[in-house]
């Protein structure tokens, strides 16, 4: 018997309620720091993380779902091809060993980008994609234009910019995202704030 989550995919979250800006933003990733930090804790890998395998229940709760591509055999060497295209990182894309904790921030990184903005970041990590490519030129100004960014934080441009680094090894981990100044200024009363004024929001339009 499993558990009875009632309030659908955060991938339908997403598409209710559109880009949810860097408030909401900090409440979903602090959820999903505990899941990985839990998870990596454990030895264990998901590399399929997407809106379409996270649940939320009535008050905001995330469960991730689907570890049909998770493991725990040697994690940070691993050569398989498993995700989604458009939550891949780069080194599996191009046939590399990948370490499997990298995989998971970067996935994470394309999560959270797309509940602050409501877009995709690009269509897929490849060099020869353009928004990536951007990135990788180091045309930032030009990414942000595009992709209507200009009004975002630094702090939280320079996160999101690690978490899609191409070199998985430059990508942050837990401790590091938690310590990161756009993730510092978050506190209980502002995520709890948050998860309310989410409740409320997505009621209203469902209503």
């Amino acid at each position: 018997m499993l558990e009875y989550i009632p309030g659908g995919l955060l991938f339908d979250v997403c598409q209710t309620l559109g880009g949810m800006g860097e408030e909401n933003g900090k409440f979903f990733l602090s959820q999903m720091l505990d899941v990985l930090e839990y998870m990596h804790g454990k030895g264990v890998v998901h590399r399929d993380l997407k809106l379409e395998n996270i649940l939320v229940d009535d008050e905001m709760n995330l469960k991730v779902a689907d570890f049909g591509f998770a493991t725990f055999r040697k994690v940070h060497n691993l050569k398989s091809y498993r995700g989604t295209m458009t939550y891949m990182a780069p080194e599996i894309k191009e046939g590399k060993t990948y370490d499997g904790m990298k995989i998971d921030m970067f996935s994470t990184g394309v999560i959270l980008f797309i509940i602050v903005q409501g877009i995709f970041p690009f269509k897929e990590a490849k060099k020869d994609e353009f928004f990536y490519n951007l990135l990788l030129k180091g045309d930032f100004d030009t990414y942000w234009k595009k992709t209507g960014g200009q009004g975002l934080s630094n702090e939280f441009k320079d996160l999101i910019l690690a978490l899609f680094s191409y070199e998985g090894a430059q990508r942050p981990d837990v401790a590091a995202i938690r310590a990161h100044p756009w993730m510092k200024d978050s506190n209980g009363q502002a995520l709890k704030n948050a998860r309310s004024n989410l409740v409320s929001e997505l009621n209203e339009k469902k209503s």
